[in-house]
């Protein structure tokens, strides 16, 4: 799995605290100081038995020009071994960004998975969280996509937020409710194969956060995020598609083989600023969430101590993300996997319907998935 970050944004989204910068002016250097350190990774790619997964992420990689996506990718599938059998590269885009020739162009380079961050069919919604287009901008990319060829689209929805101006009187439940079922039916009228829905959270570093802080913004309840959340899980269902993670759900067959990875704790290499590397089993490593710092580490050659970190996972440690992440998938645990786990635990959640075991996994019945986290919470040291 090879995950490559694009850390450039034309402007910020009010929930967003992913590592981005707006300084395009550059994405030149960052674009060189990326193949310098593709060049550098070889020996991940050589270890790589079998055709590899590639997502370019961020940020807003659609920003990239195709040109150098195309050096980019280039660049992995010549780095050795099997990194170059790409069995799914996945761009990430924004809808304004989308023309039918940029759409063209991704097709062409081989892409064969596209994740495009829709978020709502609200125009409200949609200037409230500072996003650069309409909900009829977003519906004309997904057109778009779909004539240059594409067969494999995800799109990405957020619940769980009130988008009133700052410090005005919150929105009441049921129009909240409607205007999400709103966005769920405009989704599933385009019937993509993939979609990803998250609960918006209020990060520290981001502009809602900042507001929180100030009093200026509340978050809508749990129940009322906890009824979306089930509106959401029913309307995908009746609809064919299949819920395969908590904020996960794909129509036969389209699961997302990259982000899956992740889940089951598969070794991947992260690239550009921000990213992390895994080696699949107690080694994570990362660069460092500084465009300018990367850029001087792989164009001048500097030894910058700062430029990347690396830790090593205790025994707890694992054992923690092992039954996060594994928890996380419908399919659930492989109860062998976790011999530690304390089985008082387990047998009590199983009596009270927060687990169920089957064929020797435990999983999250698919009613208490909303409130995952503090089952998962109860089962850790």
């Amino acid at each position: 799995m090879i995950y490559i970050h694009f850390p450039f944004c034309k402007s910020f989204c009010t929930y967003c605290d992913f590592y981005s910068v707006r300084e395009r002016g550059k994405m030149e250097q960052y674009k060189e100081a990326l193949l310098r350190e593709i060049d550098a990774r070889r020996a991940f790619f050589m270890r790589c038995a079998e055709p590899a997964t590639l997502y370019i992420g961020g940020g807003t990689p659609s920003l990239c020009p195709v040109e150098w996506l195309a050096e980019i990718i280039s660049a992995v599938r010549n780095a050795g071994g099997k990194a170059g059998e790409l069995s799914e590269l996945t761009v990430e885009v924004n809808p304004d960004d989308v023309t039918p020739e940029y759409a063209l162009g991704l097709r062409g380079l081989g892409v064969s998975r596209v994740s495009m961050g829709v978020q709502s069919f609200s125009d409200v919604s949609l200037r409230w969280m500072n996003r650069r287009y309409t909900a009829a901008g977003a519906r004309e990319a997904y057109r778009m996509l779909r004539e240059a060829g594409f067969g494999n689209i995800s799109l990405d929805l957020i619940f769980g937020y009130d988008p009133v101006p700052w410090g005005a009187s919150a929105t009441s439940g049921d129009l909240l409710m409607q205007q999400w079922r709103e966005d769920l039916e405009q989704m599933l009228l385009l019937r993509p194969e993939h979609i990803s829905a998250y609960q918006m959270g209020v990060e520290e570093g981001s502009v809602l956060g900042e507001k929180s802080s100030a009093g200026l913004y509340r978050e809508p309840s749990d129940e009322l995020c906890a009824a979306q959340y089930a509106l959401l899980q029913q309307m995908l269902s009746e609809a064919g598609y299949k819920q395969y993670e908590v904020s996960n759900f794909a129509l036969p067959g389209r699961q997302a083989t990259h982000n899956s990875g992740y889940w089951e704790r598969l070794p991947y290499i992260g690239l550009g600023p921000g990213a992390h590397s895994f080696d699949g089993d107690r080694s994570r490593s990362w660069n460092a969430p500084d465009v300018d710092l990367y850029i001087r580490r792989w164009l001048s050659g500097a030894d910058v101590s700062d430029a990347s970190c690396t830790e090593m996972l205790t025994d707890e440690d694992v054992l923690v993300e092992k039954v996060m992440l594994g928890l996380r998938k419908t399919s659930g645990l492989l109860l062998s996997d976790v011999p530690e786990l304390d089985q008082e635990t387990v047998c009590r959640l199983l009596s009270a319907g927060s687990l169920i075991k089957e064929s020797g996994y435990i999983r999250i019945p698919a009613e208490r998935l909303f409130i995952s986290d503090s089952i998962i919470r109860s089962l850790l040291p």
